[in-house]
């Protein structure tokens, strides 16, 4: 499958809602496009044809659509939030957690989120044919104690079903490996994605396939992501799911309280809720860790706890998430 074309604020297409959804683009002011130039526009026909009905400050525009606050320049934001740089050591490989490693296998997604943490990493050089990861896989091979590949990118279901099955089979053939993990929102905003023959390979090898989506919305679950995610759990798919905490998006207890709902009833089991990494031109998007605390703590007293993600933070050099922690309830009730 090939990815969707890209659009900015001076483009145009054959698709009458992409067409439309431009020309609100060239309403907005210069540094709106500047944003989109350095930052471009890049949406499914299906997914604008929804955003053609949002009003201007909806949660899912904010989500998609450029803004010229990505132009300020904010300290302590980077092009390189989480120093991946340093834990690469090879084109694709990541290696950050014990236990298991990340493939960035395609750099392309199926739309440009604005907060994205690779946002200014498109370009950097990805293995393009299976046979140039044989690095990588060798490295994989080498190392006994990982037992579970992620792949992500850009988005690994932006591949087409035959290299996907391909790096699936190459993966399997690695006798230490038994899990394989998708990180992807094309489930949600590209549901047709999911097929027959994208199920089969994903389950059609000896290792164990889980899938982490991502969802900061619940207006983002329609009736056909809906079915893409129960085709995905009827085939033995464990369904996760990680949204990013973000200002104008979901910082109220409200609308993340339906997200996790939403999830539930579609048998996605919420599964972090990350504070922004500081990406330059995403600070706009920032929420407070106090308000993010209380946020939390009022979903934990309405929600069942298996529906309530883990509130955590990435930090660069850690080998694992930090979980934001609640001090004044600790210490409540004698924890230090």
């Amino acid at each position: 499958m090939s990815s969707a074309p890209q659009y900015t604020a001076n483009g145009a297409t054959d698709h009458p809602a992409l067409n439309k959804l431009l020309a609100r683009l060239t309403e907005f002011s210069e540094e709106s496009r500047e944003a989109a130039r350095q930052f471009p526009l890049h949406i499914p026909p299906a997914l604008a044809t929804r955003l053609l009905n949002e009003p201007d400050q909806s949660p899912l525009l904010r989500q998609f659509i450029p803004s010229a606050e990505e132009l300020h320049v904010v300290p302590g934001y980077s092009t390189d939030p989480l120093n991946e740089s340093a834990a690469q050591p090879m084109p694709g490989l990541i290696a950050k957690y014990p236990g298991r490693v990340l493939l960035k296998v395609t750099p392309h997604c199926a739309v440009h989120c604005r907060f994205c943490f690779r946002r200014h990493a498109r370009n950097d050089p990805l293995p393009k044919r299976l046979h140039d990861f044989e690095p990588a896989f060798e490295a994989i091979a080498a190392d006994d104690s990982i037992r579970e590949v992620i792949l992500s990118g850009g988005d690994p279901l932006t591949l087409s079903n035959r290299r996907l099955q391909n790096l699936i089979t190459r993966l399997s053939a690695i006798d230490h490996l038994t899990r394989l993990r998708i990180h992807t929102r094309i489930p949600v905003l590209q549901p047709r994605r999911v097929t027959p023959t994208l199920i089969r390979a994903l389950t059609g090898s000896r290792l164990t396939c889980i899938m982490v989506i991502h969802v900061n919305h619940a207006a983002e679950i329609d009736k056909s992501a809906r079915q893409a995610l129960d085709g995905l759990v009827d085939a033995g798919i464990p369904l996760l799911n990680q949204s990013v905490l973000l200002r104008g998006v979901n910082d109220d207890v409200e609308t993340l309280a339906e997200l996790c709902t939403a999830l539930i009833d579609s048998r996605v089991m919420p599964y972090y809720l990350h504070m922004l990494d500081p990406v330059a031109g995403a600070a706009h998007f920032e929420v407070d860790d106090t308000v993010a605390l209380q946020l939390v703590g009022a979903l934990r007293a309405r929600l069942p706890g298996y529906a309530v993600p883990r509130l955590v933070r990435e930090v660069p050099g850690m080998p694992f998430k930090l979980d934001i922690p609640n001090r004044n309830q600790n210490e409540m009730f004698g924890f230090s």
